[in-house]
């Protein structure tokens, strides 16, 4: 065989080689973890968009807010749908996870519920109040609550205040800190509780009927997809945003959530 032969050959076998690796790369599905719930119901959606685009898509659910971000670290996860910015940064911060957004997904108003009262009015002097122990959840309870009127917060503590930021308290409301996924099991022992959203909806509480007081829902916790620094800029990145983004999920959120999540694209 001769060197132009040769060369022929070798140029062959790397494009089937260069297709053989493309084939498979597509063929093995991205990983995406979300949580249950609403997360998880869209995500399930964006997956059939995303089928269309020739992109393979495996939802994998967590029921805390610390695992999905720990599997994207350790390359468990491909991506992952559940969190908003303020949380992200402050775990970015925290951690030192190097993640960026590659797209923003929803809103959920957070709301307030309670089995013993029908409004924050009703709230009694030292009634015991659930919040979300996480800095960015907890500081958005407290800022709906400057909202409503019931505390006052020192002006610099901005989203990430805490009880401690509280500087005027008139019916002594008492915080009682807990993990987001737990305060729905809480309501029993609790005045009220602020409740994220998709936590609400997977204890069948309906935002919408049972809150008895929600954000406003002009806020800065539009949640997104994280994505690792390291592939913000691969083309699946693109398509996976895309396909969320899409009409089809949009319609579908505004259909099947009725309010309670609201489209942030």
């Amino acid at each position: 065989m001769n060197k132009r032969s040769l060369l022929q050959s070798a140029l062959a076998l790397a494009l089937v080689s260069g297709f053989s690796a493309s084939a498979m790369a597509q063929d093995k599905p991205l990983k995406i973890g979300v949580t249950g719930g609403p997360h998880a119901q869209i995500f399930e959606v964006v997956k059939k968009v995303a089928e269309k685009d020739g992109l393979k898509i495996q939802v994998i659910e967590f029921s805390d807010y610390v695992q999905p971000n720990a599997a994207l670290a350790s390359g468990d996860l491909d991506a992952n749908s559940y969190q908003h910015k303020p949380y992200l940064d402050q775990q970015v911060k925290d951690r030192g996870y190097k993640f960026v957004s590659a797209g923003y997904t929803v809103n959920f108003p957070i709301g307030i519920y309670s089995k013993k009262i029908k409004s924050l009015n009703d709230l009694k002097q030292g009634a015991k109040f659930g919040i979300p122990n996480d800095p960015t959840n907890g500081g958005r309870v407290l800022l709906v609550l400057q909202e409503k009127g019931l505390i006052k917060l020192r002006p610099e503590a901005g989203l990430k205040a805490t009880p401690l930021d509280v500087i005027d308290n008139p019916k002594k409301i008492k915080f009682v800190e807990l993990d987001a996924a737990q305060l729905p099991r809480s309501l029993d022992d609790l005045d009220a509780s602020a409740i994220n959203t998709n936590f609400a909806l997977s204890a069948g509480l309906n935002p919408g009927k049972d809150a008895i007081a929600q954000e406003s829902a002009k806020s800065p916790y539009v949640n997104l997809i994280a994505v690792r620094e390291a592939d913000k800029d691969k083309p699946w990145v693109a398509k996976l945003v895309k396909a969320y983004q899409s009409e089809e999920v949009r319609k579908f959120i505004q259909t099947e959530f009725k309010g309670a999540v609201i489209p942030g694209f």
